[in-house]
């Protein structure tokens, strides 16, 4: 595993989520009341990018179908039908960066 900057933490106000590339996966940083998160940024249902939802009570809401991820673990929240969870990255922070553990 290597840590990766992903992002700044002026680029992910806190409430927010941003897309990233690290190593070449596809993930999404959400910043839930100044701490940083990291997850696989596509949607175990239908594929959408989560960085394209919204956060809603710490939880990433997927915009295509309301699939809902606890943005501290990927673990799916709720939705109609089991689906799997979204793998979760360790994050930290040096300086301005956001590193993530890929």
């Amino acid at each position: 595993m290597g840590r990766v900057a992903a992002a700044k933490t002026s680029e992910v106000p806190p409430g927010t989520m941003r897309k990233a590339s690290a190593e070449g996966r596809e993930i999404v940083v959400a910043n839930i009341d100044g701490k940083f998160y990291a997850m696989d940024d596509t949607c175990t249902h239908a594929g959408a990018s989560i960085s394209e939802g919204k956060i809603e009570d710490g939880v990433a809401v997927c915009g295509w179908h309301g699939a809902r991820f606890e943005c501290a673990t990927g673990r799916l929240a709720k939705f109609p039908a089991k689906i799997a969870d979204l793998r979760s990255y360790p994050t930290s922070v040096e300086g301005e960066d956001i590193l993530v553990e890929v």
